[in-house]
């Protein structure tokens, strides 16, 4: 059940599923794939803060912890995102993971925001 992605920037993102729903597991699963923008959006985001603030740091990481639907479709209701940084100053970091989120992160703004949905089927 392999699909292949390929974005705007001519880069391609394999997907998959697990075996036991017909997939091969030769990839992340699509709802990943979502949890990984979210991630890297963000974590861009503060990167860059935290360089004009000339603070850059020696490492950073976004976790995410989520809370799904217990029923199909299953959406995400709640997600905690946990940032780590080190060499940074701790309310520099803060005000960065703020700003990526109030102000920057495009994918943020999009799963929290109203998105609209249509649908085309053509032969």
């Amino acid at each position: 059940m392999r699909f292949v992605g390929i974005g705007n920037s001519g880069h391609a993102v394999l997907m998959d599923t697990a075996p036991e729903v017909g997939g091969e597991d030769s990839g992340p699963r699509p709802a990943e794939l979502l949890l990984f923008a979210l991630g890297g959006c963000t974590a861009m985001d503060v990167l860059s803060i935290l360089r004009k603030m000339r603070t850059p740091p020696d490492r950073l990481e976004v976790e995410i912890e989520v809370e799904q639907a217990l029923e199909h479709p299953k959406y995400i209701r709640r997600a905690h995102l946990t940032y780590r940084a080190s060499g940074v100053p701790e309310e520099n970091l803060k005000k960065a993971a703020q700003l990526s989120q109030e102000r920057y992160c495009m994918v943020a703004h999009s799963l929290s925001g109203e998105l609209s949905f249509s649908v085309e089927v053509v032969d």
